[in-house]
């Protein structure tokens, strides 16, 4: 059985810096989800992930990040691009993250597999709601997702209710 986490980091008071915690919020409405298979909400938070997050097969992150592309923009890197990304100071809390991957590494403990999927904000300003052009990347962010855990053998299948 696969150790799967699906982590969405952002701080919710920061429009559209929270789309990572809000597509793994509508990830977790979407789909039922195989034993194994943990979504976690990492908000703004940093080493105190880090036992959360050891010796994963896969660890799947949803996160904002200025890459320069139109709004809602949606990339995926993996593996050993991810630290790599996180060393060059465009996502707002990555310092956090950077610490706990760096750390894992360091302990011999890290993740199998890493993906990390960014999307472009538009603005980032105080405010609860997701911009229009980020809102609609949603989706685009589950199937990533979904990819992402196919990618690890893992099938996941849609909730009735959204059926």
């Amino acid at each position: 059985m696969n150790r799967i986490v699906i982590l969405g980091v952002g701080n919710l008071l920061l429009t559209d810096e929270a789309v990572g915690v809000r597509a793994v919020e509508a990830f977790e409405r979407r789909y039922r989800l195989p034993d194994g298979i943990e979504v976690l909400d990492g908000g703004t938070a940093g080493m105190e992930m880090l036992e959360a997050l050891e010796n994963l097969d896969h660890l799947i992150i949803a996160d904002c990040a200025r890459l320069g592309k139109p709004p809602g923009t949606v990339s995926v890197l993996r593996d050993e691009a991810v630290p790599n990304f996180f060393k060059t100071k465009i996502s707002p809390h990555q310092i956090g993250i950077s610490d706990v991957l760096g750390s894992l590494i360091f302990t011999g403990r890290q993740p199998k597999k890493l993906s990390l999927i960014c999307i472009q904000p538009n603005l980032i300003e105080t405010g609860m709601d997701l911009t229009p052009e980020v809102e609609a990347a949603i989706p685009a962010v589950l199937a990533e997702i979904v990819g992402e855990l196919r990618a690890s053998g893992v099938e996941v299948a849609e909730a009735a209710a959204c059926a």
